[in-house]
């Protein structure tokens, strides 16, 4: 394991654009051996072939990391989950290759099945939304049906997405129909827009799906919102169980991340999204979790939906630190 901090360490912290570049600058490791221990391990997932609209999405993992900060205290939850709960590393990027979507979504289920495999909790970086479809299988594949909430402009339930069944359009209805997600403890937050229509939404109705539109975060408020999503998934009886976050940066507003692939405005602001997953990932047994569709124009901070991403992810590792810790 490697362990970028090394050489700066008669300093106590290293500047964030020095260095091996990791996710807030975290230990780096390939070795599945390595991961003993681990609590959370973060994972690259930079493919981007199965884009309906703007492609970019691969070069988001790498963009991510640079966006990252060093570990410290959460000035409002009052806990530093890098630097003094979790163990977490960076287990770098699947081996996924460009042209081969099924060659690449292969390699991503096998390295996050690796991080299940040794007890972790996977945070994927993608990447487009198919990506999900291999990271919800393999949690799938290790705890059986697993609940979902998903942030989105778009369902992603399509059928088909010009004619193709696979793609950043259709994963939660693969999911769904092959029954890695269970549709009753299936929550969506955050849809709005034009697409997609009666006959997606006519499915999801049928199978128990709970969708939250934009106008019910603009009226209710977010906090509402997220007690019904709890609510819905951490039910009694043999329903409840592991629960994945996805996360597709679109959700948001494109005021705050204008680089995605298919933006729409109206959407949610950073505060009420970093806040839910941070109270998602508190309230509900995570398994994994992914944030999607950035597409990088900038270096470090300055690409804006870089960050946003990074601190989505710095947010769900602080829900489950405080998880971890008891304080739910």
């Amino acid at each position: 394991m490697i362990n970028p901090m090394n050489r700066w360490a008669q300093y106590g912290e290293k500047p964030d654009y020095a260095g091996l570049l990791t996710f807030s600058g975290l230990p780096y490791t390939e070795d599945p051996a390595e991961l003993a221990g681990v609590d959370v391990a973060i994972i690259g997932a930079p493919m981007d072939d199965l884009v309906s609209d703007a492609p970019g999405a691969r070069f988001a993992p790498r963009a991510i990391r640079a966006a990252s900060c060093p570990p410290g205290p959460h000035l409002e939850a009052g806990i530093d989950a890098l630097g003094e709960v979790l163990t977490v590393v960076d287990f770098g990027d699947a081996p996924v290759i460009p042209a081969d979507p099924a060659t690449s979504h292969a390699a991503i289920q096998a390295t996050v099945e690796q991080v299940l495999q040794a007890g972790a909790i996977p945070i994927i970086l993608g990447g487009d939304h198919s990506i999900a479809e291999p990271d919800i299988r393999a949690c799938a594949t290790h705890h059986g049906p697993v609940g979902l909430v998903h942030f989105d402009t778009h369902t992603d339930t399509g059928r088909t997405v010009f004619g193709a069944t696979v793609s950043h359009g259709t994963p939660m209805f693969r999911l769904v129909e092959d029954g890695v997600v269970d549709p009753v403890r299936y929550a969506q937050v955050g849809l709005r827009g034009y697409w997609p229509g009666d006959e997606e939404f006519g499915w999801q109705r049928d199978r128990g799906i709970t969708s939250f539109f934009m106008h019910d975060v603009r009226d209710r408020g977010i906090r509402a919102v997220v007690a019904d999503v709890i609510r819905a998934l951490d039910g009694p009886g043999p329903s409840a169980g592991p629960v994945f976050l996805s996360v597709d940066v679109d959700v948001l507003d494109p005021a705050f991340a204008p680089g995605t692939g298919t933006p729409e405005p109206g959407g949610m602001t950073s505060a009420d999204l970093l806040w839910a997953v941070r109270e998602i990932a508190t309230k509900l047994p995570l398994c994994g979790a992914d944030v999607v569709e950035v597409i990088p124009s900038g270096i470090g901070s300055r690409d804006i939906t870089a960050l946003v991403a990074e601190r989505t992810v710095r947010e769900i590792l602080t829900g489950i630190a405080l998880r971890k810790v008891g304080r739910v």
